[in-house]
């Protein structure tokens, strides 16, 4: 089941849990294995990142998989909507425009993965965050249960393209992590994003070194169906625009990612 698509999630089990007097679902699958925090696009939770979830899963992982927005289902549709884009801007717990600045519900998902290193023990958590998400798997590694961010076409800050969503005392924090601790980061994005430019990266390499190993996939590499298809160019490289098919360059990222995990979590 786990490279199918489906809208049936129910190898997922929901808990609704409170943090910072906020209580949100997360959908939670596997039974035993090192914590791994996967944080939804801007779609909300769907068909295709449950499929992503199962795939680390299947590796011999924990996934917990907040629901900041959206639905807490696989119903949510894989479209832009731009009610739920200006929702988002003007939400508190979100900082969507501005450069230089941590999400405030970063504090939340700090909390979530502390709480899911208590649960599963073994070395520390990873946290997977995608498109307006991506840059909070960055902002999540001041805590030091965070062992293996993974930013997947870090979207925000949307009017600064090589800018990042983070405050500098956080970044310091980081940065820091990666000097005294070995703490790594990988990055993904398409060479032709619009929304996740090449010079998002560029910061990402001179703020960390070679402590951040970024992949730019070409266009090329995208599927079709995706969001090429909605007449944008490729962006979503775990979920819609991901072809899976052994040797695509999109699943190869997905091997990548989870090598990334283990070697990490569990070396």
């Amino acid at each position: 089941m786990s490279g199918t698509l489906s809208r049936d999630i129910a190898d997922f089990v929901r808990r609704d849990l409170a943090f910072d007097g906020r209580t949100k679902p997360v959908l939670v699958t596997g039974a035993a294995g090192p914590a791994v925090i996967v944080i939804h696009e801007i779609f909300g939770f769907t068909p295709t990142l449950a499929r992503f979830c199962r795939w680390v899963c299947d590796a011999g992982f924990r996934v917990y998989a907040p629901i900041l927005f959206g639905s807490p289902d696989a119903e949510n549709r894989e479209k832009p909507s731009l009610g739920r884009t200006v929702g988002l801007c003007i939400s508190r717990e979100f900082t969507v425009l501005a450069s230089n600045r941590s999400s405030p519900v970063t504090s939340w998902l700090i909390a979530l993965a502390r709480l899911a290193h208590q649960e599963c023990g073994h070395n520390g958590v990873g946290a997977i965050g995608m498109c307006l998400t991506g840059g909070f798997a960055l902002s999540m590694a001041i805590d030091e249960a965070i062992l293996a961010p993974v930013l997947a076409q870090p979207g925000a800050p949307a009017l600064n393209h090589a800018a990042l969503d983070i405050a500098p005392d956080d970044l310091a924090r980081v940065q820091r992590r990666t000097r005294e601790e070995g703490l790594m980061l990988r990055g993904y994005r398409f060479q032709g994003d619009r929304i996740c430019r090449a010079e998002r990266f560029a910061t990402l390499r001179a703020a960390f070194g070679p402590a951040f190993l970024g992949t730019e996939l070409p266009d090329s590499a995208a599927n079709p169906a995706g969001m090429r298809s909605l007449g944008k160019p490729p962006h979503c490289v775990f979920t819609i625009d991901l072809i899976d098919k052994a040797g695509e360059p999109t699943r190869r990222a997905v091997d990548e990612v989870i090598a990334f995990l283990k070697a990490r979590l569990m070396g």
